[in-house]
């Protein structure tokens, strides 16, 4: 599909701005916000830029989005991924939330489980929890990454080391084709290795918008992941793979693969 003259336009104003906003654009080039939220829309499923509230961010490969806008991004489907995944944590287990949005989605729903111990680097997870009385938190230490409520270093490796947690859950930048969880930051990458090594069951959280994103860093291999929940039908290549490793797929509703 080629670009219009408006789209490759916009790409151009989002590569100056890191973002564009409906209302604005509508104005710039003298066309209704529905117009341009059909630009927006086609120009993300082209894998040019991903939807936030109220307009678009530009796709990176080398740097993530900001914090406020990957809150943003996909909310809504964030949410029903954390219902499911929340629902496969059973009551009196522990459990690690590592740093990102998608987790944070899953914290809000563990709301209403009873006697979890959770162990995390996000500030954001502690501050959701702490609604739940019957929820003891655990904060692992280290540098406070403003950005985001993330601790990283080694630090925090230290902390996570000491446990070993019935389950990790943890979030990716990306996922590329060959089954790799890819992240932004080499130290968050450092941790999330940690947190895995230190759990008996691995669960992964991500919508769809990971299979269209890259990023530099290598977390792990789907291999090691035990759950991936997430929203749509992974791309048939990684599909297989999570098939041969017997890494279990569950998303809208659907369960595919094998449990380990």
């Amino acid at each position: 599909m080629s670009l219009s003259f408006r789209q490759s336009d916009i790409i151009e104003i989002a590569k100056q701005n890191g973002r564009v906003m409906v209302e604005d654009l509508a104005l710039q080039f003298g066309v209704t916000v529905q117009t341009i939220r059909r630009d927006l829309s086609e120009l993300a499923e082209l894998g040019k830029l991903d939807r936030v509230h109220g307009g678009a961010v530009l796709r990176s490969g080398v740097s993530n989005i900001g914090y406020e806008d990957r809150r943003a991004l996909n909310a809504e489907i964030k949410t029903r991924i954390a219902q499911v995944c929340a629902a496969n944590i059973p009551d009196g287990a522990s459990l690690f939330l590592n740093i990102g949005t998608s987790t944070e989605a899953v914290a809000h729903q563990l709301l209403n489980h009873k006697d979890l111990m959770v162990v995390t680097n996000n500030m954001n997870v502690a501050r959701i929890l702490v609604e739940n009385t019957n929820c003891q938190i655990v904060v692992a230490g280290g540098v406070l990454r403003r950005s985001d409520g993330g601790l990283i270093g080694n630090l925090t490796n230290s902390t996570i080391e000491q446990f070993k947690f019935d389950y990790a859950v943890i979030g990716c930048s990306a996922l590329d084709a060959d089954g790799d969880l890819l992240d932004f930051d080499f130290q968050e990458v450092r941790v999330s290795q940690t947190i895995i090594a230190q759990a008996r069951h691995s669960f992964l959280v991500a919508d769809h918008s990971k299979f269209q994103r890259s990023a530099p860093a290598r977390i792990a291999s789907m291999s090691e992941v035990d759950v991936f929940f997430t929203d749509q039908p992974l791309p048939s290549r990684l599909a297989r793979k999570c098939k041969e490793w017997g890494t279990r797929v569950v998303y809208s509703g659907r369960t595919t693969g094998d449990s380990h």
